[in-house]
């Protein structure tokens, strides 16, 4: 298995419901704050893909909710990435409590490769 890339988030006060805890959608915005901050650990960016011709929709998204996150809690966010696929690309996630290490969530998304108009294309990786 490889190494995840871990990344550090902070619930911010918007991110929380009327019950203190996060809204169960933010999951995923930070599922995707693992995966631009991948790409820009790797020397890459969703920008410099779509100036490349590669546009990654996502095909495919699951999360399973563990234990809640709260107002300024520190999200430790770790992502690995595989080929699942000719043309798609999977990232799973893992979000951790970075003070008492619990997990929060996990999950994946499926991204398919395509260009400006949809059309599939084989990923640049």
């Amino acid at each position: 298995m490889t190494e995840p890339f871990r990344a550090e988030q902070r619930v911010l006060y918007g991110d929380t419901d009327s019950m203190g805890v996060a809204y169960y959608a933010n999951y995923l915005k930070w599922f995707e704050i693992g995966r631009t901050e991948l790409f820009r650990r790797v020397g890459s960016t969703y920008r410099s893909l779509e100036e490349q011709g590669c546009f990654l929709p996502v095909y495919e998204a699951y999360c399973r909710y563990h234990n809640p996150a709260r107002y300024d809690d520190i999200i430790r966010i770790e992502t690995t990435f595989s080929l699942a696929g000719k043309a798609r690309l999977r990232f799973d996630y893992v979000l951790l409590h970075k003070d008492n290490g619990k997990v929060l969530a996990e999950g994946y998304t499926v991204h398919v490769c395509t260009d400006k108009d949809g059309k599939v294309l084989k990923p640049p990786v």
